[in-house]
Order: structure tokens, then C-alpha cells, then sequence
């Protein structure tokens, strides 16, 4: 059996507030802990990049917003150190820095040769996937987000892919058409980056279930969700993968005691070199301010059975490993069921 190509997905990388200055106060590499090996094993690594890039004073301020999130540009030394190949754009804190933030965001990251998607200067840049080669196999990574709808971009105006989700229809035909495009373009797997929802919620809402069904049903290979700042249950469905909420993987947020934000995971997906999911891998992760450490002992313990936990209602067949937990991917599952959980 030939060795698979490996995508390693991360939830949000903030950059931002407090994380910058100290991930810049230290080695490029100091920010992603004793997990640093496990990200260089991969063929690629995803995040959702959880703020802007760039040191202009402005901040949004013509809609409420509570918290701003502008991270300093020599952060993206830290993306390099640990081989960040996409981030994703189409998020809740792209626009901090006002719009010339998001402009410096994007010169920054070409400067640092790191792709993305989910923004741009118009909707017709921000809906434009990011087209990659992964070990030979030409994958396209479209990112959108559900969240901060004044950030939009439109016909003639910067900002970011904004979906409305519920109701699902308009969405997922828009989705469809750029994944039919982007095979079309050559690419021969198809992921779809959703910052979505609430933060601080452990259960994806029905509309969300839904919306992700229909997607892997119209095209899309993997859902890679992100926003709630908590891990979400996994759910194989088709031959598609679902991550409704990758959790957090950088930042400087406190530690809530009981929902945990500070436990997490890094995700691994396998697969076949034309792009047939074969496995997903689970490794705990608990995150610290501005720096992430696999996890150990009972906490290790603990964050694995609050996954599985999550996961039961999908009837999702995780197996524990010395590593953390899997689940095989190669057994298709009907395409369209009930949605559950």
C-alpha cells in the first residue's frame, strides 16, 4: 500500500493581542511546542488565521465589535516554522485593521508564500479557492464564513466569502458550483473551511449539520469547521468527512474551567494518492497562552473521552490508538440520512 498524503488541520491560529508579542519575543518555532514534529511529518498544514497581519493603528468601529485581533506581520515566521501551507481568511477578525489591514494580511502572507482564501479585495477574489499541490495531488481549499456579515466583501468593496447558511439552499448551490469548478481546474479533492457559528458551544446547530451534508453531497470532500473555540464532534458521511468545529489551536484566551477552550486536538487526515479519504487521526492537544503542547496523562485522558462523548449521537466509530483516536475512513456511509445529534 502506497504511503498517504497527509493534511494536518489546525483550528484557529490568533495571532493576535497578547499571542503576538510573545510569539514574536521567541524562536519562530516556540509557538507550536513539543507538536512541531507532527506538523513538519505532514505533507501540508491548514489553520484558519484568527486575525489580520499588520501594524496599522485603526480599528473597526463602525459596527459594535467587542474584541479586535491584529497580530504583528513577523508572525508569519512562526506559520513558516511549522510548514503552514493554507490559511483560511473568511473569519470574524480579518477586518480589525479596517480594510488596509486586510490588504497588509495578504501582502504578508505572499510575502511569506503562504496560500489562502475567504478574502480579497472584492467577492469575486475572496469566493476564489486556493489551488494547491500536496504531494502531487491538486487540492482546492474554498473558505467562507457565516460570521460578521459587515465584513462582506461585495462587487467593489474588500472583505471576506460570506454564506448565510440557514437557510441552506442559496448556499450550498454556491458552494456546489465552485467545487464543480475547481475539478473542473484540475483538482482532485475538494475541502470547504467554514468559520461558522457561536463561540463557546460544544454542539453544531441543525442548520449547520445540515448545510455540511449537502455540501459533501454537491461536491465537497471535507468540511473543516472552526469558530466555536471548542472542538466539535467528527462525523463521516458519503465518502466526505465532516470536522464541524476544529476548536483553537494559538491564542491568549482564558481558560474557561468548565467547558475547557484550552483543550483541543490536531487533526490528521490520510489519503490515498488520488485523493480517496483512507484515515483520520486525533492527537489531544492542551494550549497554553500563545503556545500549544501535546497533551499528557489524565488530561490526555480526559480530552479524548469529552471527543468521543461528542461524537456518540453521530454514531461516529472512533477507536482509541496510542497516539489519541481514529477513525477509518475507507467504509463509505450513505450519502444522505437523517441528520443526528
Amino acid at each position: 500500500m502506497p504511503a498517504p498524503i497527509v493534511l494536518a488541520l489546525t483550528g484557529d491560529l490568533m495571532l493576535g493581542r497578547e499571542a503576538g508579542p510573545e510569539i514574536v519575543r521567541h524562536a519562530p518555532e516556540w509557538c507550536w511546542g513539543d507538536a512541531l514534529p507532527l506538523l513538519r511529518g505532514a505533507d501540508a498544514v491548514f489553520g484558519n488565521l484568527e486575525c489580520a497581519l499588520s501594524t496599522h493603528p485603526q480599528r473597526w468601529k463602525r459596527t459594535p465589535k467587542a474584541c479586535h485581533f491584529v497580530g504583528p506581520p513577523e508572525a508569519t515566521a512562526a506559520l513558516r516554522a511549522a510548514g503552514v501551507s493554507f490559511v483560511g481568511l473568511a473569519n470574524n477578525h480579518i477586518l480589525d485593521a479596517e480594510e488596509q489591514g486586510l490588504r497588509d494580511t495578504l501582502g504578508y502572507l505572499e510575502a511569506a508564500d503562504i496560500p489562502y482564501a475567504g478574502a480579497g479585495e472584492d467577492l469575486a477574489a475572496a469566493e476564489r479557492p486556493a489551488m494547491l499541490d500536496i504531494g502531487g495531488l491538486p487540492v482546492a481549499v474554498l473558505a467562507a464564513t457565516d460570521t460578521e456579515k459587515p465584513f462582506a466583501a461585495t462587487a467593489s468593496h474588500p472583505g471576506t466569502h460570506y454564506l448565510m447558511i440557514d437557510p441552506p439552499e442559496p448556499a450550498v448551490a454556491r458552494v456546489a458550483a465552485a467545487a464543480a469548478a475547481a475539478r473542473a481546474a484540475g483538482a482532485r479533492l475538494v475541502v470547504l473551511a467554514l468559520h461558522w457559528g457561536e463561540t463557546m458551544v460544544e454542539k453544531p446547530p441543525p442548520a449547520h449539520r445540515r448545510f455540511a451534508q449537502e455540501c459533501l453531497a454537491r461536491g465537497v470532500d471535507i468540511v473543516y469547521g472552526h469558530s466555536a473555540r471548542l472542538n466539535q464532534a467528527v462525523a463521516r458521511y458519503g465518502n466526505g468527512l465532516i470536522l464541524y468545529d476544529t476548536g483553537a489551536f494559538l491564542d491568549d484566551y482564558e481558560a474557561d474551567p468548565w467547558l475547557r477552550n484550552d483543550w483541543s486536538f490536531l487533526y490528521f487526515v490520510e489519503l490515498e494518492p488520488g485523493g480517496a479519504l483512507r484515515r483520520l487521526r486525533l492527537v489531544p492537544v492542551r494550549l497554553h497562552r500563545a503556545r500549544a503542547e501535546l497533551a499528557q496523562g489524565a488530561e490526555s485522558e480526559s480530552i479524548l473521552a469529552r471527543m468521543e462523548r461528542l461524537c456518540k449521537p453521530f454514531q461516529t466509530p472512533l477507536r482509541r490508538t496510542a497516539e489519541g483516536l481514529e477513525l477509518d475512513l475507507r467504509a463509505a456511509r450513505p450519502g444522505r440520512r437523517a441528520v443526528t445529534g
